[in-house]
C-alpha cells in the first residue's frame, strides 16, 4: 500500500535519531531540540503528511502483519467512521481495557477516583470509564480512542482541527476523539486485529508525575468542553483526586523503599534489647538505661546504614553484601567506642554478641523469605530460567550468545524452529505450532521470539495463549526486549559489563557526589583560586548536594547505545584527556566505555584532571 511514515523524535538522548537515520534511511525524520510534547509532536508529523488516513502510533508498539489493511478496509466501508482504535495487548498478552473507553464525565470520573470502576468494571453505571460491559471482541462505537494507536480519516481533521497542543501529554486523544463525535462523525473499536502496547514507556503510572500529568489533563478537557458549573464541579474532583493518588503514590514509594531497612532495625533492636537484659542479669551487672537504650540504637543505625553502602539492600540479594556490611558497621562501632570517654563507653561484649546477632537476624530473615518464594527476597544466582528461542537456526545461536553474555542466569535454552521442519540443533525441543506443549513439558520461564523469523501475529497468538514472560529479539539488535508489567518500562536483557547503573554503582556515585561537595565547601578558599568560574561552581556545589546533577555525566550534546545517566554532568570522560583534541566520535566512545564499564577510579581520575572546570 502507498504510505509514508514520519518519525518524530522529542529530544531523547539514548541514540534513537542516529539509529533511525542508520537503520531506517528511507523514513522522514523530525528530531525536536525539546521536548515539545505529544501533542505538538504528532501535529508536526500531520502537517507534513500527505496521505488519505492519519495513523497516530506510539513507539512502544508492535502491530500485527495485516493491521493496516484490516483497519483501512474498516474505513473504507464505513464512510460514517471518523477515528478507529483496536485491541491492544500489554507485555504478557492482557487485554488493555483503555483499548475502548467512554467520555470522562463528572459522574465517570468520580466512579474512577474512587475505585467504583474498577470494582464494578462490568456494570452499565459503574463500568463507563472503561465501557467494560462491551464484549472486547466485537466491534463497537465508542467514545473516545487510545493515542497509542489512533486512525483518523484527513478529511476529519481537516474539519475538527488538529491535536490540541494544550495538553502536553494525556487527554489529547480523549479531545480529539470528543470532536471528531460532535462534529457528528463516529469513532470504533475494532478487535479483528491487536497490537502490543508495552505500556509504561513514557511514564510509570505508579509515579506521582504521572497522577500530575493524567489528572490535569482531564481538568483541561472539562474547562474546555463542559459547562462553566459543570467544570467547576469536576475541577475540584480532579484537584482532590490529584491529591489523594499523588499522596497515595508517594506514600507508596517511600514505605516500598524503607520496609525492609524498618523490618530490619525492628528485629535488629528488639534482639539487642532483649539480650542486653540477658547479658545483665547473666553477669550481675546494670547498665544506665538511658545511656543503653541510646547505644543500642546508634548500633542499630549504624548496621542498617553500613548494609546499605555495601549494597545489602540491592535485589537481588547477596548474602555476602549483607555480612560485610554487618562487619564494615561493627569496625566502625568499635572504633567509634575506643574514641569515646571512659564514661560513655557501653559494652564491648555486647557490641560483639549484637554482632552475631545482626548477621544471623538478617541473614536467617533473607533465607526465610527466600523458601517462601517472596519476589524481594530471592537470593541471586538461586533462580535459573528455562527459556525457549522461537526462530531460525541462525537467530537461535545469535540471541542464545547475548544471553550467555548478559546478566540473565540460564538454566536451559531451548531451540523451537519456525519453519516446521526437524533439526539436528542441539537443545531442539520442537515446532512453533508445538509451543503450548513445549511450555508445559519443559517447564518454560519464558519465551523469547526472534523477530526476524516470527510474524507479530503468531508471536501475540502465543501470548494469549499462555501467561508466561514473553520477549522478543529484534533483528540485528544486542537487546533483548519485553516489558510484563503496566508500572515498569520493560525487561531489558543486553551485554553489560559494570554498568554505571547497576544500584551499587548508582549508589558509590552519590556518595562520590556528596564527599567531594562537602569537601569543596571545606577548601573552596583554595579551589576558588584553581577553578574557572567561581560563581557557577558553588551553585554546581548544591547542585550536586541536592541531586539535580553529578560531578561525572555524559555530554550533554553527545548520545549513546546505552541507558543514560538520569542527570547531567559537570565533566565528562573526555576531560580525563586534558590538552588533547577531542572529536564527537572519541567522546561517544569514551561515553560508552565509561557507561559499561564504571570505577570509582574513573571518577576520581576524571574529577582530579578536570578540576578547573568544576565551574563548567
Amino acid at each position: 500500500m502507498e504510505s509514508e511514515v514520519i518519525v518524530v523524535d522529542n529530544s531523547s538522548v539514548d541514540g534513537s535519531v542516529s539509529m533511525v537515520q542508520k537503520k531506517f534511511p528511507q523514513i522522514r525524520l523530525i528530531a525536536n531540540e525539546k521536548n515539545v510534547g505529544f501533542s505538538a509532536a504528532n501535529n508536526q508529523a500531520i502537517k507534513e503528511s500527505k496521505g488519505e488516513y492519519i495513523l497516530l502510533l506510539n513507539p512502544d508498539t508492535v502491530v500485527q502483519e495485516d493491521t493496516f489493511e484490516k483497519t483501512l478496509r474498516f474505513m473504507d466501508e464505513h464512510k460514517e467512521s471518523g477515528g478507529l482504535g483496536v485491541m491492544m495487548l500489554d507485555g504478557k498478552g492482557n487485554f488493555l481495557p483503555e483499548s475502548k473507553r467512554g467520555l470522562p464525565t463528572p459522574s465517570v470520573a468520580f466512579y474512577k477516583v474512587f475505585g467504583l470502576a474498577a470494582l464494578f468494571s462490568r456494570s452499565k453505571t459503574f463500568g463507563k470509564y472503561h465501557l467494560g460491559y462491551l464484549d472486547k471482541n466485537k466491534t463497537n462505537e465508542v467514545d473516545v480512542l487510545a493515542g497509542a494507536f489512533m486512525l483518523i480519516r484527513r478529511s476529519v481533521l481537516d474539519k475538527v482541527g488538529l491535536l490540541d497542543e494544550t495538553f502536553f501529554m494525556y487527554g489529547e486523544d480523549i479531545d480529539l476523539s470528543y470532536r471528531i463525535t460532535l462534529a457528528g462523525y463516529k469513532n470504533y473499536y475494532f478487535p479483528e486485529t491487536r497490537i502490543i502496547h508495552y505500556k509504561g514507556e513514557s511514564t510509570k503510572k505508579s509515579s506521582v508525575n504521572y497522577v500530575l500529568v493524567f489528572y490535569n489533563a482531564m481538568a483541561i478537557f472539562a474547562k474546555k468542553h463542559f459547562a462553566k458549573n459543570q467544570a467547576k464541579t469536576f475541577s475540584v474532583l480532579i484537584y482532590f483526586a490529584i491529591a489523594l493518588r499523588a499522596g497515595m503514590a508517594i506514600a507508596k514509594r517511600f514505605l516500598k523503599q524503607i520496609f525492609v531497612p524498618l523490618m530490619d532495625a525492628s528485629i535488629l533492636y528488639t534482639g539487642l534489647y532483649f539480650i542486653r537484659n540477658y547479658y545483665e542479669q547473666s553477669v550481675n551487672i546494670s547498665f544506665p538505661e538511658e545511656l543503653s537504650l541510646l547505644a543500642l540504637g546508634a548500633y542499630m543505625l549504624i548496621w542498617i546504614f553500613s548494609v546499605f553502602l555495601s549494597g545489602g539492600y540491592d535485589k537481588p540479594v547477596r548474602l555476602q553484601k549483607i555480612l560485610r556490611g554487618v562487619l564494615m558497621g561493627t569496625g566502625i562501632i568499635l572504633s567509634v567506642y575506643a574514641l569515646l570517654p571512659e564514661a560513655y563507653r557501653f559494652s564491648r561484649a555486647l557490641i560483639l554478641i549484637g554482632t552475631g546477632w545482626a548477621t544471623i537476624a538478617l541473614l536467617a530473615t533473607r533465607m526465610l523469605f527466600h523458601l517462601f518464594r517472596i519476589k524481594e527476597f530471592i537470593l541471586e544466582g538461586s533462580i535459573s530460567k528455562r527459556i525457549a528461542i522461537a526462530g531460525s537456526e541462525e537467530e537461535y545461536k545469535r540471541v542464545y550468545g547475548l544471553l550467555k553474555e548478559s546478566s540473565v542466569k540460564i538454566g536451559f535454552a531451548g531451540f523451537v524452529s519456525v519453519d516446521g521442519s526437524e533439526h539436528k540443533t542441539e537443545n531442539f525441543i520442537g515446532k512453533l505450532n508445538q509451543l503450548q506443549d513445549i511450555i508445559d513439558i519443559y517447564k518454560i520461564d519464558e519465551v523469547i521470539f526472534c523477530a526476524k523469523n516470527v510474524s507479530s501475529e503468531k508471536i501475540m497468538d502465543a501470548m494469549a495463549e499462555s501467561e508466561i514472560e514473553f520477549k522478543i529479539a529484534p533483528q540485528g539488535s544486542s537487546s533483548i526486549i519485553g516489558s510484563n508489567s503496566i508500572d515498569t518500562a520493560g525487561d531489558l536483557y543486553s551485554i553489560d559489563i559494570n554498568s554505571v547503573n547497576k544500584p551499587s554503582n548508582k549508589r558509590k556515585k552519590r556518595i562520590i557526589d556528596i564527599s567531594l561537595s562537602i569537601l569543596c565547601i571545606v577548601l573552596f578558599p583554595i579551589l576558588v583560586i584553581v577553578v574557572q568560574r567561581p560563581i557557577s561552581f558553588i551553585g554546581n556545589i548544591f547542585k550536586v548536594l541536592l541531586g539535580f546533577n553529578t560531578w561525572v555525566g555524559y555530554a550533554e550534546s553527545l548520545t549513546i547505545n546505552h541507558q543514560p545517566l538520569a542527570i547531567r554532568g559537570i565533566l565528562f570522560p573526555a576531560d580525563a584527556l586534558r590538552n588533547k583534541t577531542i572529536t564527537p566520535e572519541m567522546s561517544e566512545r569514551l561515553n560508552k566505555i565509561y557507561a559499561k564499564d564504571y570505577s570509582v577510579r574513573n571518577d576520581v581520575n576524571i574529577i582530579l584532571k578536570g578540576i578547573r572546570n568544576l565551574g563548567r
